[in-house]
């Protein structure tokens, strides 16, 4: 898995790296269906909803190939680590396919090293066949608690490491914060920014630091823009 170079994606190669999001938690099915029409439309690579939606968003997604993401633990990350790994099971069932979950902050911050990487361990055992992100909530972290948060997830299985869930008060994704995973967890290894990405000038300033995914809910704004 290698960085991207965001000079050289057409529109569609762009289209395919974005993870549509509809995660407000006053999101109502018609919303879910206009959020699947826009990665329908525009020919976006995945979808990410909250678990209670993703069954509406695999039927509003048959004819096409994106790949419905749901989140576990989201936004906050505290649930116990049974009910982490049964929801990310729920959401495979009912067409999940990844997973994105919220690290265990306070265990984190506790320095419980253990609890923080058995959270994530249990999730991935639990969908194996799945690719797994891992939220760090990076605004929420000083540079020692990104970096060590980005080691234990890629220790616990994670496919990704992802900057934000997008609804802290400390703020989202920053380029800062994606070099800064992107060298700690090497080339193999997904980062996903997400959290303020609203603009193309963002995408391509995230893609440039080390980004290989990029979650939004302006895709289509972003799109438009390539076509100005």
């Amino acid at each position: 898995m290698t960085t991207t170079d965001a000079a050289q994606l057409s529109r569609a190669g762009l289209a395919r790296l974005l993870d549509h999001s509809v995660l407000k938690p006053e999101s109502t099915a018609r919303e879910i269906i206009a959020g699947a029409d826009v990665v329908s439309a525009h020919r976006i690579g995945f979808y990410c909803v909250q678990p209670t939606w993703v069954k509406l968003a695999v039927q509003s997604l048959t004819k096409t190939d994106a790949l419905i993401v749901a989140v576990v633990g989201f936004p906050h990350g505290c649930d116990v680590t049974v009910v982490k790994a049964r929801a990310a099971e729920f959401a495979v069932i009912d067409g999940a396919r990844e997973i994105d979950m919220v690290i265990n902050l306070g265990a984190l911050k506790s320095e419980d090293m253990t609890l923080v990487e058995t959270d994530i361990a249990s999730i991935v055992r639990a969908v194996p066949a799945i690719a797994v992100k891992v939220i760090i909530e990076a605004a929420a972290l000083d540079d020692s608690e990104k970096i060590l948060a980005c080691r234990i997830a890629v220790d616990a299985g994670a496919a990704f490491v992802k900057t934000s869930t997008g609804f802290h008060p400390s703020g989202g994704a920053t380029t800062s914060d994606i070099r800064l995973m992107r060298n700690t967890v090497g080339p193999q290894i997904g980062v996903k920014a997400s959290g303020g990405v609203r603009s193309l000038a963002d995408v391509h300033a995230m893609l440039a630091a080390g980004a290989n995914r990029i979650g939004t809910s302006s895709s289509a704004a972003i799109l438009a823009a390539l076509e100005i």
